[in-house]
């Protein structure tokens, strides 16, 4: 909801693509600049009462821009330190639910927890989009900001009573071991490195879609911002059955060409929106991108789950999240230019970064790790686990 609303609202208060732009990467880059610092918090710290600390700072500061715009007192130079704040927290509850994970579940259930989480994800990368263009169209741009922060406090209050799994935590000082978890990824584990390299220009492109498909639907298909809304439920809620089906298969052995695929369906729908002239190509366009992200979802995270060591979980899981994340602000910043030559040739620049990820894929990541059980023996070991587990399995999985 936050992103779709942020764009929708600067662009009808403002009228400057190119604001819309700044917008989103100041409400995404100050999140990925501290990552590390936030990993050796989530280390240190636990992670519950982190994410709750960021969903209380989104609701703080969404609520303040729709009181100073009410109050006639919001400019663009006021919008923009606004934003910067309510992200320098982002990666506590963005890395921090992706490396609870892992804790709280079995390992040899990783793929199909994964499945679960990419669904969910799914499931509010279609609703939010909807729910922030209908409230827009509805009853303005405001509304759909403010409702975002209720979201966001409710969040905060669901986040309270979740208890916090026990994890041998890190020591010494927060700052060494921001860095020591930027060494971890960058240098030390292949995996990170290279899930980083692919997963940064993928986003490149992912982050012109977010302002140039709301210029598309109001400029092109003279469309409003419910609109915009549906074609990211679309996106969204296409890749609920391909993570379905893709959680029921073990991706061990299978991740690097599973990713490389799904990421050139992505393109090739991303590309058909160049040629989109009416509402119903462009809702098709989506639904192709959409089923492709599922299964890439899946095989990444596991991927990414089985090759980091547990005690690094928090520290590698923000840095490498953060600089997964660092092509989507880069991307949205540069749409701006980009719409002004030309709507077709932005959607192509996209679809042709998206593209070059796929390319990079067997190229920087390792094949194997070390430590990577191959498939044919995790599938061995499950056929030689007792049929009833012990009660504590999922605390011991924790640890």
């Amino acid at each position: 909801m936050m992103q779709l609303a942020l764009v929708i609202f600067v662009l009808q208060r403002f009228h400057s693509p190119t604001l819309a732009g700044v917008t989103v990467f100041l409400a995404v880059a100050p999140g990925i600049a501290v990552s590390p610092l936030a990993g050796a918090l989530l280390d240190r710290h636990g992670r519950v009462r982190l994410i709750t600390l960021d969903y209380l700072v989104g609701a703080l500061t969404l609520a303040a821009i729709v009181v100073l715009d009410v109050a006639g007192r919001l400019h663009s130079a006021v919008l923009l330190p606004i934003v910067t704040v309510s992200e320098l927290t982002f990666s506590l509850s963005n890395s921090g639910a992706r490396s609870l994970l892992p804790l709280v579940v079995p390992k040899h259930l990783w793929d199909r927890a994964n499945a679960l989480d990419s669904i969910a994800y799914a499931v509010t990368i279609g609703a939010g989009p909807a729910l922030a263009g209908a409230l827009t169209a509805w009853s303005g741009s405001r509304v759909a900001l403010a409702t975002t922060a209720i979201l966001y406090l409710a969040a905060a209050l669901s986040m309270i009573r979740l208890p916090e799994p026990m994890v041998r935590t890190s020591s010494g000082p927060v700052f060494a071991q921001a860095w020591q978890g930027v060494v971890y990824v960058v240098r030390r584990n292949a995996t990170l490195r290279g899930i980083v390299l692919v997963m940064s220009l993928m986003n490149l492109g992912m982050g012109i879609l977010v302002v140039a498909i709301p210029v598309m639907v109001f400029d092109r298909l003279h469309g409003n911002a419910a609109l915009a809304g549906e074609l990211w439920a679309v996106y969204g809620l296409a890749t609920v059955p391909s993570a379905l089906i893709a959680g029921r298969i073990d991706s061990r052995g299978r991740e690097l060409t599973v990713m490389a695929l799904s990421t050139l369906v992505t393109a090739a729908g991303v590309a058909t929106l160049a040629l989109a002239s009416n509402p119903v190509v462009a809702i098709g366009a989506m639904l192709v991108a959409g089923l492709s992200i599922g299964p890439f979802d899946v095989s990444m995270f596991s991927m990414r789950q089985r090759r980091t060591d547990p005690a690094w979980f928090g520290r590698a899981f923000a840095v490498s999240m953060g600089l997964n994340w660092a092509g989507q602000p880069i991307g949205s910043a540069v749409s701006g230019p980009l719409i002004q030559i030309g709507l077709p040739l932005t959607f192509l620049v996209s679809a042709a970064l998206i593209a070059a990820s796929a390319g990079l894929i067997r190229l920087v990541i390792p094949a194997e790790h070390p430590g990577t059980i191959p498939a044919e023996s995790a599938r061995q070991s499950r056929r030689d686990r007792p049929v009833e587990e012990s009660p504590s399995s999922a605390e011991q999985g924790a640890g």
